[in-house]
C-alpha cells in the first residue's frame, strides 16, 4: 500500500492539472459575465449566472461522493433545503449575518448527514439510492409541516443577507461575485480532499472495498466522512439560493432537484470536478433556451441527455478531451 501512496499523486498530475486549468479557464468566464451583462444592458444574465454559480456548488459537491466515492445519493437536494432554510430561521428572528447563515446550515447538514450516512452506508447499490431518497423525502415533508415558514407555499425573505455588516449582497453583482468566490473556494477544498491521502483511500474503496478492507483501511469511516462534507457544501449552495431568489420553498429539497443535480454530474462528467460546473451551465442553460422554444422542453432535453450518455459516456468533458481542447486522463 505503501507504493500505491507514493506513486498516485505522480499518475494522477498530469489528469489533475488539465481539470484545474478547465476551472481557471471556467472561473475567468464567470468573472467576464457581469461586465458583458452590463454591456449587453440585459442583468437578466446575472441573475441566471448566480443561479448556475450556486448548482455548480451543489453539482461539484454531489460529484465528491458519486465520482470518487462510488456513492449514488437521490436525496442531495435536502441539503440544499437546510441551507436555504437555515437563511430563512435566522432571518426570522433577525440575524443576516451569512457566515451565521452558513455555518447554521452547514451545522444542520452535518448532523443530518451524520444520522442518515451511518443508516445509509449499512446498503450498497440500488438500495443505497431508495434510502437516500426516503431520508431526503421526509426531510422534504418535515418543511412542509413548518407552517410558521409557510409550509409548502415557501417563505419569502425581507432582505438578502449582509456580509459582516456590509450589504453588498443587495446588489445582484455583489451576490454573483460573492457566489463565485465561493464556488472556487469549494472547488479548492475539493480539489485538495482528492488529491490528499484521504481522497486516494476513498477513490481505492469505490475500485476494491474488500481489498482496502483487507490491507487496513475502513469504508465505512472514509464514505460517511465524505458523506457529510459533500453534505455541508450542498448546504452552502442552498444558503445562496435563498439569497438569490429571496424566497425559500420545499421544493429545493424535492426528489426531482436531486434527480437535476444527478444530471448536472453525468452530463459534465463524472469524477472529474470540473465537469459537473459545465454540466450544471449546460443543463440551466438548455433549460432557458429549451424553454423559452417549446413548452415540452424536458422532452428535448431528455433526448439530448440521451444522446449525450450514449455517444459520449464522460459527458461534457469526454467531448472535449476528444477535442483535445482539455485533458483530465493520463
Amino acid at each position: 500500500m505503501s507504493d500505491l501512496t507514493a506513486t498516485a499523486p505522480g499518475r494522477a498530475a498530469p489528469r489533475m492539472a488539465g481539470r484545474v486549468k478547465a476551472a481557471i479557464i471556467l472561473f475567468i468566464l464567470f468573472a467576464l459575465m457581469p461586465p458583458l451583462a452590463s454591456a449587453l444592458d440585459d442583468p437578466f444574465y446575472v441573475l441566471i449566472g448566480t443561479r448556475i454559480l450556486a448548482y455548480a456548488i451543489a453539482a461539484l459537491a454531489l460529484d465528491l461522493i458519486l465520482g470518487y466515492g462510488a456513492m449514488v445519493s437521490f436525496g442531495h437536494a435536502a441539503y440544499l433545503g437546510f441551507g436555504s432554510y437555515a437563511v430563512a430561521i435566522l432571518s426570522s428572528y433577525g440575524i443576516n449575518d451569512l457566515g451565521l447563515q452558513l455555518l447554521f446550515g452547514i451545522t444542520l447538514s452535518a448532523v443530518f448527514a451524520l444520522i442518515t450516512g451511518a443508516i445509509s452506508l449499512r446498503t450498497q447499490g440500488v438500495y443505497f439510492i431508495m434510502i437516500t431518497l426516503a431520508f431526503g423525502q421526509m426531510a422534504f415533508f418535515f418543511f412542509i409541516s413548518l407552517s410558521a415558514y409557510g409550509g409548502d407555499d415557501g417563505y419569502g425573505l425581507s432582505e438578502r443577507s449582509t456580509l459582516m455588516g456590509i450589504d453588498i449582497l443587495q446588489s445582484d453583482f455583489g451576490l454573483y461575485y460573492v457566489t463565485l468566490a465561493l464556488l472556487i473556494a469549494m472547488f479548492v477544498l475539493c480539489h485538495r480532499i482528492v488529491m490528499s491521502r484521504f481522497g486516494r483511500v476513498l477513490t481505492g474503496i469505490r475500485e476494491n472495498p474488500t481489498r482496502m478492507e483487507a490491507i487496513g483501511y475502513s469504508p465505512f469511516r472514509y464514505q460517511l466522512t465524505a458523506f457529510i462534507i459533500s453534505g455541508c457544501i450542498t448546504s452552502v449552495a442552498g444558503v445562496l439560493l435563498a439569497n438569490q431568489a429571496q424566497f425559500v420553498s420545499p421544493a429545493f429539497m424535492s426528489w426531482h432537484r436531486s434527480g437535476e443535480l444527478i444530471v448536472m454530474v453525468v452530463l459534465g462528467g463524472v469524477g472529474t470536478l470540473t465537469g459537473p460546473i459545465g454540466g450544471a451551465v449546460a443543463a440551466l442553460l438548455l433549460e432557458e433556451w429549451l424553454g423559452a422554444l417549446s413548452e415540452h422542453w424536458r422532452l428535448w432535453f431528455g433526448i439530448f441527455l440521451v444522446l449525450m450518455v450514449l455517444f459520449s459516456p464522460r459527458g461534457i468533458t469526454g467531448v472535449l478531451e476528444r477535442m483535445g481542447i482539455v485533458r483530465t486522463r493520463q
